[in-house]
């Protein structure tokens, strides 16, 4: 497809290494010289430099032809209306990252009135994340697909867990439930275990199941389920992500407490946050942590601008008994090197916004077959949860599983059809309209055809 980027920043300098190597025709557009030349070096794209809301840049970029434009400036306004120009322009489909809550209001409008495909609130749905991970104390991570229908769990074993010295084959039977282990991360090694596969401590397994048989897993390997339950939370930083992360937080009955240096930021966040305590204060002084009585807080969640202060702060409140911490990071650099520290709960906003608009992008290169409509990326990008419709009658269809040559990097994880959630035996056949959920290691999966040799 041919795609075009403008505003080369976190997200767009992502977005353009991913597409250029997935056999898109990709055009870079950003005022700075110095940043198209250095994609134009590493990436295979064409960089353009100049002003992307003026039609003689968007011609050269051969707009015209566009199956995809993607806005990613640092100004929402630049975003909205070069998308409009690029839609009157003849531009197929059009994305825009925005953050001011008051156009999220208007999705509906964008959408339908002005021709905007899709709008990103990296910010919101980076908050919208965290409130999962707090749904569920005992769990690193929480997706869902089949809107909502099954869910794909991150948890680490720990010591005296009745996952520790396990077999896959024995976990049915230990726990009673319908559950599917897809992938186990062991130190860096990453596998999708097979029957013979023993869990250990320390381990962190990725599973699937309904949302219902998720939730009684929880319980069943953590007595204390109910009491862990997130009642209090204290967010260290009051920017975007923490104005919505309260919102959500309060909505769910969790007692909620900002701490924030700048003043008027704490008066505005105060004039719009009725329900939550807002301290003004430096939430990097460990005598206001003490003062504020951080620690006693059931969960933390560091959300400064600096990544190195949310992980030193997060590693504090971990040392210091606090349940739950989850830590905001951007620097791929950092997610990475934070798992070795033990931090397991970590938050990428750029990471959040590069996955949707890549499952945006999948879903359009394949519309018309069994193409991916939801995709989740995880352990550091080196694993992908994708969630595929049959939509079309294909050789894979009503055949048994076990008839069916499956790639060794690829496992199914579930199938949903209607209000039915399937975790797949031999004997289970793919139907016409089920979602199936798939894990794999591979990243070029676009068509559900491709999991098969």
């Amino acid at each position: 497809m041919d795609i075009i980027i403008v505003g080369c920043g976190k997200v767009g300098s992502s977005l353009a290494g991913v597409l250029s190597t997935k056999e898109h025709n990709v055009t870079v557009i950003d005022k700075r010289e110095s940043v198209i030349n250095e994609l134009s070096n590493d990436f295979d794209v064409m960089g353009i430099v100049g002003n992307c809301l003026q039609t003689s840049i968007l011609d050269e970029a051969n707009v015209d032809k566009t199956n995809i434009f993607i806005a990613a400036t640092d100004s929402d306004e630049v975003n909205i209306l070069s998308c409009l120009i690029a839609r009157k322009m003849k531009a197929r489909h059009c994305i825009a990252r925005v953050r001011n809550p008051e156009f999220s209001k208007q999705l509906v409008f964008m959408r339908e009135e002005l021709g905007i495909s899709m709008m990103i609130n990296p910010d919101y749905t980076a908050a919208a994340e965290i409130a999962k991970m707090l749904q569920y104390p005992t769990a690193i991570n929480i997706e869902s697909f089949a809107k909502g229908r099954v869910d794909l769990a991150e948890i680490r074993i720990a010591e005296g867990s009745i996952l520790n010295n396990t077999a896959l084959f024995e976990l049915s039977r230990k726990l009673k439930l319908d559950v599917l282990i897809c992938a186990v991360q062991r130190g860096d090694e990453l596998i999708i275990p097979k029957g013979d596969f023993v869990f250990q401590t320390g381990d962190k397994i990725h599973m699937t199941a309904s949302h219902s048989e998720m939730v009684k897993f929880f319980k069943s390997i953590s007595e204390t389920y109910r009491e862990k339950r997130v009642k209090t939370a204290v967010l260290i930083g009051g920017g975007r992500i923490a104005y919505h992360l309260a919102n959500q937080l309060t909505e769910m009955g969790v007692k909620v407490k900002i701490i924030e240096i700048d003043p008027e930021r704490c008066r505005a966040l105060s004039e719009n946050l009725n329900k939550v305590d807002i301290s003004c204060a430096d939430g990097t002084d460990n005598d206001i942590l003490e003062e504020e009585r951080v620690f006693d807080a059931d969960a933390v969640v560091t959300l400064t601008g600096i990544d190195e202060e949310n992980i030193l702060l997060s590693l504090i409140a971990q040392k210091n008994g606090v349940g739950k911490v989850v830590t905001k990071v951007n620097r791929m650099s950092l997610l990475q090197l934070s798992g070795s520290f033990g931090l397991d709960c970590l938050i990428s906003p750029k990471s959040i916004t590069v996955n949707q608009i890549l499952q945006y992008v999948r879903a359009k290169q394949n519309s018309h077959g069994s193409g991916v409509i939801t995709l989740y990326r995880l352990v550091n990008d080196r694993l992908e949860a994708l969630e595929f419709i049959i939509r079309a009658s294909a050789d894979y269809v009503d055949v048994p599983l076990k008839k069916l040559n499956v790639r060794q990097d690829v496992i199914i994880a579930s199938i949903v059809r209607g209000n039915e959630l399937i975790i797949p035996r031999g004997d289970d056949c793919l139907k016409m309209n089920d979602s199936v959920i798939v894990i794999t290691t591979d990243k070029g999966l676009d068509d559900l055809s491709d999991i098969f040799d």
